[in-house]
């Protein structure tokens, strides 16, 4: 599928640091599919394009010395900004997280701000934390769209207010205002 309508990064560049290459083809746009079995008569089906942003993989970081910070910069089309280590590997596991947002065990929450996120996932060493996954959905050249803003861990996400994808996606696609906590 072609992506030239879409205002965000389609296709991430790599960063290299030491010899080392870190693949970001993961946060690549792609289509992802959600079927809404709610009505057994009629399933519906929703295209949503998503892209990734920079604060996925990148973090502010004010203990790095000026050198430290120079030699991390990751440089994407609007802002700059730290490559952040921790936030990489755990942003391997994001797509599989936009995948499964219509699926019962996926935690979909208000983040404030019109925002939606995910905020429970395992890491790769198995224990379960909470990762804050801030995503907005919206209707662009008139396809919807999954924009995830940014994605990092989190001790303190506070209160959380569920809310059911399939009524983001339907209201979207309708036209219709979105869920409210």
């Amino acid at each position: 599928m072609k992506f030239n309508t879409v205002q965000e990064v389609i296709t991430w560049k790599n960063f290299s640091l030491d010899n080392n290459i870190y693949d970001l083809s993961h946060l690549n746009a792609h289509q992802v599919e959600y079927l809404d079995h709610r009505d057994e008569d009629n399933p519906i089906t929703y295209r949503f394009i998503v892209t990734y942003g920079l604060h996925c993989f990148t973090k502010d970081a004010e203990i790095l010395s000026q050198e430290q910070s120079k030699l991390l910069m990751y440089y994407a089309p609007r802002e700059c900004r730290p490559f952040h280590f921790e936030r990489y590997e755990l942003s391997k596991q994001l797509p599989s997280i936009i995948q499964s947002l219509g699926q019962k065990e996926t935690l979909v929450c208000h983040a404030g701000y019109g925002k939606f996120a995910v905020v429970k996932i395992v890491d790769g060493q198995g224990n379960n934390i909470n990762y804050f996954v801030p995503f907005a959905v919206f209707k662009e050249s008139k396809k919807l769209r999954l924009h995830v803003q940014s994605a990092y861990p989190s001790n303190d996400i506070g209160r959380i207010k569920k809310v059911n994808f399939f009524a983001i996606a339907k209201n979207l696609l309708n036209n219709k205002k979105l869920p409210k906590p």
